[in-house]
């Protein structure tokens, strides 16, 4: 099985060769594209499956070289997991952008230049996902960062380049403080191997271990957005196109938060930060959702919900508990399918109102009842109502929190309680003034939801256009994925729960060594 773990990072890296080879020919390269990612999600089921009866994680060491020496290629039952997730939700939008660029023309949507660009960020996303050495998780996030910068400014439209340079800087920073904490650890420890790492910084002083693990906690909060460092989300992702807000949306900012996950249970394990980490959660969540509440434009609603929502993650792994590191897994993968769901369904309502602001739209319950139900389930799962996963995973936090016992957690639950019902009333807001209101005075609407300043150049009216099918067939099979996380909630809560466990208790070199010997 070790032998599959290449080709997660080889076959996009090889599909976007191909893609870019044959730039002239569209159904080419979105053939390439789509049975590159289909082969990535069978080669992941199989892989997840095979590693979860194994109980022990493959790895392999690329040309050969020691393990210490060499790049090494990890996966256990958490790397498997993501990469499935990011998988199928690369393939969906896939499918939604295919849709668009259809319809709009590679004005909008380049297929020559979009594809093999996408290839090359789902290949960073799957290599930061199995990274077992630290340079290679910096070579990994720099890989999707390129990619990222391209997507970001698609259709060269002014906004789009203005925000894309705002992203590009603040992810400049995050590299070079990334790839400082990398020289640093190297010169303290004498390896960049993650087990290796793990045995040997337990032997620093706490003080040398304390500066390592803040520089990294603060160049992987950047790309997870979490608080203060999540100021240039809701600007940057708003203006970009649909299918590029809604891969971003669900997985850029997950791949911070995987970072941080491997740091906080396998490299700083004897270096505790969980007080500062709790703190940083209750800030991320209550202060993004304030932002959220704030918002009358859609695609600035969900951004800052996203911020938000990033707080349970760091809430859950400031917890530090088998079951809260579980429960925070499920919730990551909760959350990379909804939040996608909502972008592609927020990106339905520009094209069939002409905008996204909630200021504009009205009366879609009549004209589109179909979108109307693709928005309002995501909507709720994410606002935390019961049955759904939203509801599963945060009453799996709480819980935690609940067992752990002291004041701070009691006071994140009710943190995380008041953040579950203010997304709730923010998204609910949203579909009642665009879905059911119908005539209503602008000026009085105006009155009562506004910006929080000026309104952004995303919410520029745009002329309505069609919506083709598979961008339809595209959004309902994400809600559909949505409803699957409740539906098989038992035994997908069941390995997230083995995951946790098996993350505080890393596996050590000797093991990887012998994997991938």
């Amino acid at each position: 099985m070790s032998a599959l773990v290449p080709l997660i990072v080889m076959l996009p890296l090889l599909g976007a060769a191909i893609t870019l080879v044959y730039g002239r020919n569209p159904r080419l390269q979105i053939v390439v594209t789509a049975g590159t990612l289909a082969a990535v999600s069978i080669i992941a089921a199989v892989l997840l499956v095979s590693v979860d009866a194994a109980g022990v994680p493959f790895a392999i060491s690329v040309g050969g070289w020691p393990v210490p020496f060499g790049i090494v290629l990890y996966v256990d039952r958490l790397a498997a997991l993501l990469v499935l997730i990011s998988s199928i939700v690369l393939l969906a939008v896939l499918l939604f952008s295919i849709g668009q660029g259809a319809a709009d023309g590679i004005e909008e949507t380049p297929i020559s230049i979009f594809n093999p660009t996408y290839l090359i960020l789902a290949a960073g996303i799957f290599d930061a996902f199995i990274a077992g050495d630290l340079f290679n998780l910096y070579v990994g996030f720099e890989i999707l960062l390129v990619a990222s910068y391209v997507l970001i400014t698609l259709g060269s439209t002014e906004s789009r380049i203005r925000t894309g340079a705002v992203y590009i800087v603040v992810s400049l920073v995050s590299s070079v403080l990334f790839l400082a904490a990398i020289a640093m650890i190297y010169g303290a420890v004498g390896t960049v191997n993650m087990a290796q790492v793990a045995e040997r910084v337990a032997q620093l002083p706490q003080e040398t271990q304390l500066v390592l693990h803040l520089l990294l906690l603060i160049a992987f909060g950047i790309k997870a957005a979490i608080f203060p460092v999540s100021f240039w989300l809701p600007d940057s992702y708003p203006t970009a196109p649909a299918p590029v807000t809604a891969v971003f949306a669900g997985l850029l900012t997950k791949v911070g938060v995987y970072a941080l996950i491997r740091t906080e249970t396998q490299l700083f394990a004897e270096n505790s930060i969980d007080t500062l980490l709790l703190i940083v959660a209750l800030a991320t969540m209550v202060i993004g959702v304030l932002g959220a509440v704030a918002q009358a434009e859609l695609k600035r609603i969900l951004s800052f919900t996203l911020v938000s929502h990033v707080g349970y993650m760091i809430f859950g792994l400031a917890i530090a508990t088998e079951e809260a590191i579980g429960a925070t897994v499920y919730y990551i993968v909760h959350h990379i399918v909804v939040q996608t769901t909502l972008f592609l369904a927020v990106g339905l309502i520009e094209r069939k109102a002409g905008s996204t602001s909630i200021l504009r739209v009205s009366g879609l319950m009549k004209a589109a009842p179909l979108l109307a139900v693709l928005y309002f389930v995501p909507a709720i799962n994410l606002g935390g109502l019961p049955p759904f996963s939203g509801f599963i995973g945060k009453i799996a936090l709480f819980e935690a929190a609940a067992d752990v016992g002291t004041p701070i957690m009691i006071v994140l639950i009710f943190g995380g309680i008041l953040t579950s019902l203010l997304t709730l009333y923010a998204l609910m807001r949203a579909w009642n003034l665009a879905f059911w209101r119908e005539g209503d005075d602008l000026a009085e609407i105006e009155g009562r939801v506004g910006y929080l300043g000026s309104a952004p150049a995303a919410d520029e009216q745009q002329e309505t256009r069609r919506i083709p099918a598979i961008m339809t067939v595209a959004t309902g099979g994400m809600v559909a994925v949505t409803l699957a996380l409740t539906v098989f909630a038992g035994p997908l809560y069941a390995l997230c729960d083995r995951i946790g466990a098996g993350l505080l208790q890393p596996v050590t070199l000797q093991q990887i060594d012998e994997e991938a010997g």
